[in-house]
């Protein structure tokens, strides 16, 4: 109880958190907390987003999160916990194609880089470890974050890597640079059901493999619906404006309550209405939790981290894959073939499409849950 109300358990979660977060700020020494580093790579925010659970749970079980990115990767996770150090890192700078078609011949055009930043995030990470007693690494698709000396983990839902006819060639490049690591964390079930498919479930060799669950930032809530529709956009430029503008332009005459959420991570949170129409420009991770559970139906990316936060509220969805992103395609086509979400391409969407919904039954949550406690007895050196 406080002040006479009676506090949800999501609720009673949330103060725990906030007071162990200001107890470890207030108390922390180089000898009494392990300083954790949590390294999410900035390739749209998913990778960010979902290291958000992660970075309350080792606060509640007494590490201290450094967080280190780049981009509006780094940009959103100061958003979200700025009483924490925050460090930038290297940036791969990655880059879409206008034309999907090209996505491939674009990656091995980054490729020499992609490499050079790896080795610079190498050495930064180095240099973070001496200069910030650091304890361990959990680093999110960042291949060069990982350090000789101590516990080190990559965590990605891809141990096999699409990529169309070189999809071989691709999957054992990034299963050599994931053995540098001490262990890899899968964000999914092991067994069916899960949301990765293939993805998540091949085998590789030489390095513990621990599917930690579908992890998710947000809670489900049993709230009455505010809008018709919800679009959340994200990912890299320019496919995430090529999208903004195509639906912007698809639902200028929508009848409906429609929230549109740009996903473009900027100084200042921006809102705007026309007619049934609200605009944001982002949205913190508190206010799209409310939203969503707030919206019938969600249109959005097929992103992996996208699809555990639908699964976990259990939403309605229809996806639109980034053109030429071989595992967006894939769980686009995933989710289909399951009957949970329709899918179409970005080139041929029409709002006419959003019928084909009434026909699937949308996601849901997975279990169990991920046991962050054993989890991150990793990290204890016991």
């Amino acid at each position: 109880m406080f002040n006479g109300v009676k506090l949800s358990k999501d609720f009673k979660l949330y103060i725990c958190f906030h007071k162990r977060l200001a107890q470890n700020i207030a108390t922390v020494t180089p000898h009494t907390k392990k300083n954790i580093l949590v390294a999410p790579l900035n390739w749209g925010l998913g990778h960010a987003t979902r290291c958000i659970p992660i970075i309350k749970a080792l606060v509640l079980h007494g590490f201290t999160p450094i967080i280190a990115s780049d981009g509006e990767a780094l940009a959103l996770l100061r958003k979200e916990f700025k009483f924490l150090t925050s460090v930038e890192l290297p940036s791969y700078r990655i880059s879409y194609p206008k034309h999907g078609r090209l996505f491939k011949m674009k990656m091995l055009q980054n490729t020499p880089q992609i490499l050079k930043a790896i080795k610079a995030e190498h050495k930064a990470i180095a240099k973070l470890v001496t200069s910030l007693s650091i304890d361990g690494i959990i680093s999110d698709n960042r291949f060069g974050a990982y350090h000789e000396t101590i516990p080190s983990v990559f965590m990605t839902h891809q141990l096999e890597v699409l990529s169309g006819n070189t999809t071989w060639l691709s999957t054992k490049m990034h299963q050599s640079l994931i053995k540098r690591f001490d262990t890899c964390w899968v964000p999914d079930t092991k067994d069916e059901p899960n949301l990765s498919g293939n993805l998540g479930h091949t085998s590789i060799e030489n390095i513990p493999v621990h599917y930690i669950g579908a992890i998710s930032r947000f809670n489900k809530k049993n709230v009455l619906p505010i809008y018709d529709l919800m679009v959340v956009l994200s990912g890299p430029e320019p496919q995430r404006t090529l999208l903004e503008v195509k639906l912007l332009k698809a639902f200028k005459n929508y009848k409906g309550t429609l929230l549109f959420v740009k996903g473009k991570v900027e100084e200042k949170q921006q809102v705007s209405e026309e007619n049934n129409t609200t605009l944001y420009n982002f949205m913190t991770s508190t206010q799209l939790e409310t939203a969503i559970n707030a919206s019938r139906l969600v249109i959005s990316r097929s992103g992996y981290t996208t699809l555990m936060d639908l699964a976990k509220l259990g939403k309605k969805a229809f996806f639109i894959p980034t053109p030429g992103q071989f595992e967006q395609e894939y769980l686009a086509e995933r989710m289909e073939q399951l009957g949970l979400a329709p899918f179409c391409k970005q080139d041929d969407f029409d709002i006419s499409l959003l019928s084909k919904t009434d026909h699937y039954k949308g996601l849901s949550p997975l279990a169990p849950q991920t046991d962050f406690g054993s989890l991150l007895h990793f990290f204890k050196g016991e």
